[in-house]
């Protein structure tokens, strides 16, 4: 059993797979006998005090604030890590996922707004169908093995990598409430020392860590949101570090090596069981006919893949980049529609947007799990029909 644990853990399809069972797991809860419990479960108060420190929010504010933050200080750290020396280390290698990448950004977005223009708080929710699961998308990519050529799992891992990017840059600039003066001073002045830390070569995990709570919380408190301060700590941590023998290591490299299961099967796998509950029952085909799901659906839907493939496309024939070694236009495709599968991502940017107003009666969550799993079969049926042409 331990051994069957390890396989299934090591898979890349895995964590792809656990976030469909929290997903059904969270659905059945809230629409059965058992709501009230789940209900309650993410309303449990939690509460840290520290002399005149004091945080108090319910288990799914502490999910969304703060572990998020954790997922998104891996996100930084990879970002880091591929533009430094990996797969978006060059403009060769960068060009096609990174333009792929607006693409799938813009387009999304103009669909929504097209569905919701002149309607205020509505508008709110424009980014919503931008962000793309990198953990769904390349679990369903790698359902279908070797036959997908490396080169378009590292254009979707690169590509996806850029639109979290894109979403940190998003939720920086359009999704931060009142700033508070005094904690935007004082997560400044965490910044300047995890500089002066990275500049000076100290080389302890636990120093990064502790200056980064401190950073956390004073974001927290600052009105920009929490998941930021873990991106610019990551952005801190030294990429490569001798110790007093002489011996390189990197503190980036283990920490990321080292979150990277949590986040996959603790915290994205949790996140997803707190925010994927949509009471179905409240639902009507009226309310999923409305403005804001429909932008939502169909910006995830249609919009994601005719803004990647169209984008690349127009890149790979006037010569800025070239198709992946060994796809085909098809297969480029089918890596576009599976970017509809915002999931995750988009299910934490409408909570930023809509606040869990659920003013649209979950309408909005629903369209984001609809959306998701048409980008998701659409693309893998693609993707399977043109391998197996492509293979005869």
């Amino acid at each position: 059993m331990t051994r069957l644990i390890k396989d299934f853990i090591h898979r890349d399809s895995s964590s792809g797979i656990l976030l469909i069972f929290v997903t059904i797991l969270a659905l059945l809860l809230q629409n059965s006998t058992l709501s009230t419990y789940y209900t309650g479960f993410l309303h449990t108060p939690v509460e840290i005090r520290f002399g005149q420190l004091h945080i108090a929010k319910p288990l799914l504010l502490w999910v969304n604030d703060g572990l998020m933050a954790i997922f998104f200080f891996v996100v930084g750290l990879e970002v880091k890590r591929e533009v430094m020396e990996g797969h978006l280390s060059s403009l060769a290698q960068i060009s096609l996922p990174g333009i792929a990448a607006v693409g799938g950004m813009v387009v999304p977005a103009l669909v929504f707004i097209a569905f919701n223009k002149g309607a205020e708080f509505a508008m709110n929710g424009w980014a919503i169908p931008t962000a793309t699961d990198i953990a769904f998308a390349l679990g369903i990519l790698s359902l279908l093995g070797n036959r997908v050529p490396v080169s378009l799992k590292i254009f979707l891992m690169a590509l996806a990598i850029i639109d979290d990017l894109g979403a940190i840059v998003i939720i920086a600039l359009f999704y931060t409430s009142e700033l508070s003066t005094l904690s935007i001073s004082i997560a400044a002045a965490a910044l300047l020392a995890l500089f002066i830390m990275n500049r000076m070569h100290v080389i302890r995990q636990a120093a990064y860590i502790l200056v980064g709570i401190i950073l956390w919380v004073s974001v927290l408190k600052s009105g920009v949101h929490a998941t930021l301060a873990g991106v610019a700590l990551a952005f801190m941590i030294p990429l490569k570090s001798t110790d007093k023998e002489g011996n390189t290591f990197s503190i980036a490299h283990n920490l990321e090596s080292n979150l990277h299961y949590w986040v996959a099967f603790f915290i994205l796998p949790l996140f997803a069981f707190v925010n994927a509950g949509v009471d179905l029952r409240g639902i009507s085909l009226q309310e999923m006919g409305g403005t804001v799901p429909l932008g939502i659906m169909l910006g995830l839907f249609l919009g994601k893949q005719i803004g990647v493939f169209g984008f690349s496309w127009i890149a790979i024939k006037l010569g800025i980049a070239s198709l992946p070694k060994g796809a085909t236009w098809t297969t480029l495709y089918g890596v576009a529609v599976l970017t509809g599968i915002g999931f995750t991502m988009s299910l934490f940017v409408d909570s930023l947007a809509y606040n869990d107003t659920k003013m649209f009666h979950f309408a909005d969550k629903l369209a984001i799990l609809l959306g998701s799993l048409f980008s998701g079969i659409m693309g893998y049926v693609i993707l399977k029909m043109a391998t197996r042409a492509h293979k005869l």
